[in-house]
């Protein structure tokens, strides 16, 4: 530990007060019926930092009916794409003047750095201007070359309500994927976030009244997957579900949209490799490694928690990743210069370490950390950088999910022994593959089963490049043009003109 770069000095202001979360029904903040609520203490502080209303089915009821109200109506749904981009892009300017504000919560809620929070939140402001673009530029097909009397038109048009569930690592960027291209679609939309990160959604609520956008077209129900998310996914006036988080419950939620054939998509969980060939930039692949498994404090999806390297490099590169991580900054998430922050919750921290304890005890070598950090002033909810070694691909640290700071090392000595042990997983998410040689490249791109693949980078994103992943990495695709598609429902008009149909029944 004395060896890690650890920063305890706080440079930014815990709130005099917690947040006081509240439903966002049909316009109007609510509390709850039965006015219960729940505490959120902060990982990385250990102070109060949000009471939220804990939502029950009667809320949930209340909020999926006003979204459908509001989308049976058409006070969204038949506006003109320009009419609901000019509403979108004032949210976009909200979410930029209100970025401080959001970020603080943010990082006291989830114990990601303020930096981060900043950029997730300030950032945000651009998938929601990306979307306003999109509405006004939907368009179907024509087809004109049915014959004379014959015209063939496919529309493109809003699926309809939509229930929205999100995650708590990224609570407000997560919801900037989803909410801004329903919203552009014409849809209408209720939108639970995670218990644990319930702020930064709640207060979107404000934004949106702002900017104009009609009661009931957005709804936010505060409380946990049961039953408020339950609800969400199975109640019949829902035309469609997009919801990220854990395998586990995407699968669930699948079976239950089962009884009402509504249309589900899923941001799922990732064991996202990097391969790195010996022409690689190797300083630059090293640094973009360490960045991959650190970031969020690896409670990321696309977390590059396990590095494929050429045993020819393998010792040199591992060396440079080791040393790289003892640079990181790792601490207090209210100094924006800390890079790493806390860990979600104390049960998630014991989930992490319990993989590792298991790889040391099967064998694996850790060549960094493996265990619990102490931050001087901010408490033990924090988890040492981790290397590990001398895996084999049995292990359940190779093939599970961490969500923590924790790399796992494979070697390969072909191309062929690379991608095998790249799809080597029942995720699909996404991969990274460095070389100089753009052929090997695209190789490597071409076979990789994943929906993402980054070469000679990592975690590079952009509004308009869609992402989601294969396998057990979930369906459906968000941002970009295919995340936009996925809140439309195609319809085709048939028409005929001029001459009338010849009759089928013959009359004598």
């Amino acid at each position: 530990m004395k060896d890690l770069n650890i920063i305890t000095e706080q440079t930014v202001a815990v709130p005099d007060a917690p947040y006081q979360a509240r439903h966002y029904i049909d316009g109007v903040f609510q509390d709850n019926e039965d006015g219960r609520v729940s505490d959120r203490i902060s990982p990385s502080h250990g102070v109060l930092v949000s009471q939220a209303a804990l939502g029950g089915e009667a809320e949930t009821a209340k909020a999926i009916a006003a979204a459908r109200t509001a989308f049976d109506d058409g006070r969204w749904s038949r506006l003109s794409g320009k009419e609901r981009a000019a509403v979108l892009t004032k949210v976009a300017d909200l979410i930029e003047a209100n970025e401080e504000r959001l970020a603080v919560l943010e990082t006291l809620e989830s114990g990601k750095p303020i930096s981060q929070s900043r950029g997730e939140c300030g950032g945000a402001a651009d998938l929601w201007r990306y979307a306003a673009s999109l509405a006004r530029s939907s368009h179907g097909q024509s087809h004109n070359a049915l014959g004379d009397d014959m015209l063939g038109v496919v529309l493109k048009e809003p699926i309809g309500v939509v229930s929205i569930i999100t995650p708590w690592n990224f609570p407000f960027w997560i919801l900037s994927q989803k909410l801004p291209f329903a919203l552009a679609a014409g849809c209408t939309c209720v939108v639970k976030p995670s218990e644990m990160t319930p702020s930064t959604t709640a207060m979107l609520g404000d934004l949106l009244t702002e900017a104009g956008v009609p009661a009931g077209v957005c709804n936010i129900v505060l409380g946990y997957g049961t039953p408020v998310g339950s609800m969400m996914s199975t109640h019949e006036d829902v035309d469609m579900v997009s919801f990220t988080g854990s395998t586990a419950v995407g699968k669930h939620i699948t079976a239950a949209a089962g009884n009402t054939l509504k249309k589900v998509a899923l941001e799922l969980g990732g064991k996202n490799p990097q391969v790195i060939f010996p022409d690689a930039d190797l300083e630059s692949a090293a640094d973009a490694v360490t960045f991959g498994v650190y970031f969020n404090v690896g409670q990321c999806c696309n977390s590059s928690s396990r590095i494929i390297v050429h045993e020819d490099i393998a010792d040199d590169f591992v060396a440079r990743v080791v040393e790289l991580s003892r640079h990181v900054a790792f601490g207090n998430p209210l100094n924006p210069d800390t890079q790493v922050g806390a860990i979600v919750t104390q049960d998630h921290q014991a989930k992490i370490d319990g993989y590792v304890q298991a790889a040391k005890a099967e064998g694996a070598e850790v060549c960094l950390g493996g265990g619990v950090l102490n931050v001087d002033g901010v408490g033990a909810q924090f988890y040492q950088p981790t290397v590990i070694r001398g895996v084999t691909a049995d292990m359940a640290i190779v093939r599970e999910e961490v969500f923590g700071p924790v790399l796992v090392v494979q070697t390969f000595s072909t191309i062929e022994e690379a991608i095998a042990l790249a799809n080597d997983s029942d995720y699909g998410l996404s991969a990274g593959v460095w070389s100089d040689n753009i052929h090997t490249c695209l190789a490597f791109s071409r076979r990789a089963q994943a929906g993402t693949i980054w070469t000679n980078t990592w975690m590079d994103g952009f509004p308009e490049v869609t992402f989601g992943g294969v396998k057990q990495s979930g369906q459906g695709r968000e941002i970009g043009q295919y995340g936009f598609d996925e809140f439309l429902e195609v319809k085709s008009l048939v028409m005929r003109v001029g001459a009338s149909r010849a009759p089928w029944v013959k009359v004598p």
